[in-house]
Order: C-alpha cells, then structure tokens, then sequence
C-alpha cells in the first residue's frame, strides 16, 4: 500500500517515513504544500498524511484542491493544532480523519488502517489464490506444504498480485506503487522480486505462478495441477543442502535452517547484464 506523506519538519518525517516502511507500507515524503499537490496530480496514492502548517501552500488549500479536483483518496490530517474548531474544519474540508501531534505510534498506524479500509476489497485479514494464501497480519504466504514469511516489498508485491488476478499489472505501475517516485531504483529491481516470488511459490508447491507478459507486465495464472502437490498440513520448508552466494553485495546462505527469508533460497536472480527477456527466454526453454 502506497502513502504520501506531507510533513515540513525533516526530522520527524523521517521518523514517520521509517516506522511506515516497516510496517509494509510504501511512502513518498513532501515537504511543502505545492509538492505535495504536484505528487497528488501524478501519483496513485492509497492514502495521505498531511500536515496543516506547510510552506508555500497550507494544508487545508491542499486538502480543498485535491477534493475540487474530484480526488477522493483519503487523507489524514497530522498536525499540532488541537483546537475543535481546527478539527471540525479540517473534516468538513474533506479528510478522513484527524490526528494531533505529538501521537502514539500505534494510534497513528492504526488510523492509517481504518482510513484505507474502504479501499480493500477484501477486509478480511488473509488474501486466497489458488492453494496459496498471504495473510495480511505477518505478512505470511502459505500453502498446505509450508510457509515463508515475506519481506515488505515481496509482501507488498503479492498482495498487489492477489488482489489483482484479473490485471496485467504494468511493471512501471508495480515499481511507483512499491519503490515510489522519488526510487533510485532500476526498473529490474522489479523482476529480481518476482524473481523470489517465483522461487517461493515453487518451494511450497503452489499452484500458481507469476506470468511475465513481454512488454506489458505481470500477473498470477495457474500451473497444471500436477505440477504443484501440496502437503496435508503447513509446515516451515527446509533446503537440505549447503549452498551461499553473494549477490549484490548480499550473502544468500541455505545452511539447512528453516526458511524464512529469500536470502536463504538457491539462487535465481539474472545474472550482471542478463535482461529480464533473456531470463524468461531461458525458463521457457528448461521447461
């Protein structure tokens, strides 16, 4: 899930921008009003927390352009003025919701839960895709033969993936919804994580799979049943093996410990200089 965050003091933004990351979601950070309304014209945001006291455009005139401007996603408004009649106009100028400085962490969180709520389809805590589930609490996705708990950017990506079966979903789109705008990152940095995506769903025999449509994007289809046989019951997935790598700078180390990171899977990440194309091409081929 994707937040915009308008808050003029660097420190505490910087706070906020780090206690939203780890808790799975995806931020961009303004520090003034006209940012935050060029972000909002360019960006597909799930929610927004806005500061009232900004530079060069004031909160509430950002609130009342993003609402004339038919932009109904939600906001809440995090700011120090803790007066009623700051609060009444903060809401009747169209957010969400309305929290006052200082705050609790869990209050805040929470907040930001119940204002995206609407946006889900699926309230429910688990998300189901053939024999796979993603349960939304611990960031877990299983199947009958075990379980591995995700990463936030995989987390992010599968729920993206689940929650939208019936889409292609563009690798530019995937990339703005989960690294943001303001990303260094490359555009590949997207087929490495459906690269351990792919390597996960595979080691807990589901059903499914990650399609890469050339050009176009991604998308979750179904494998022929005989290609997935499942377990009666989750249990954690083990490599018997030893095998480490280093990859970018990060170790990848199966020591024959349970498995609840991608660092411990074998690797199947492109190698320097190897295309996203030319990978598929050679999957293909091995199946």
């Amino acid at each position: 899930m994707r937040l915009l965050l308008v808050e003029d003091e660097r420190s505490l933004s910087r706070a906020i921008v780090a206690i939203l990351k780890k808790n799975a979601y995806s931020v961009d950070a303004v520090y003034d009003g006209e940012e935050a309304l060029a972000y909002l014209r360019v960006g597909d945001y799930d929610g927004v927390i806005l500061d009232i006291m900004i530079p060069r455009v004031d909160g509430i005139t950002v609130l009342r352009t993003i609402r004339e401007n038919g932009n109904r996603v939600p906001v809440l408004i995090l700011t120090a003025r803790s007066e009623v009649d700051d609060i009444v106009l903060g809401l009747d100028s169209g957010a969400n919701d309305y929290l006052t400085k200082p705050f609790e962490v869990k209050e805040l969180l929470a907040r930001i839960r119940a204002m995206t709520r609407p946006a889900i389809e699926k309230p429910d805590q688990t998300l189901r895709y053939g024999n796979v589930t993603l349960n939304r609490g611990n960031y877990m996705l299983s199947t009958p033969s075990g379980y591995f708990r995700l990463a936030n950017k995989e987390y992010q990506m599968m729920e993206l993936l689940i929650a939208n079966t019936d889409t292609v979903l563009p690798t530019d789109k995937l990339m703005e919804k989960i690294w943001g705008l303001d990303s260094s990152s490359e555009m590949n940095v997207v087929w490495v994580y459906v690269s351990y995506l792919r390597r996960k769903l595979k080691a807990l025999n589901a059903n499914i799979t990650i399609r890469a449509t050339r050009s176009v994007g991604y998308c979750l289809e179904f494998l022929n049943p005989n290609d997935a046989i499942g377990a009666d019951s989750p249990r954690e997935v083990a490599y018997p093996q030893k095998k480490k790598k280093i990859i970018d700078g990060v170790v990848i180390l199966n020591d024959g410990e349970p498995l609840t990171s991608v660092d411990d899977l074998p690797d199947m990440t492109p190698a320097v200089g190897q295309t996203e194309t030319e990978t598929e091409t050679e999957e293909t081929e091995q199946q």
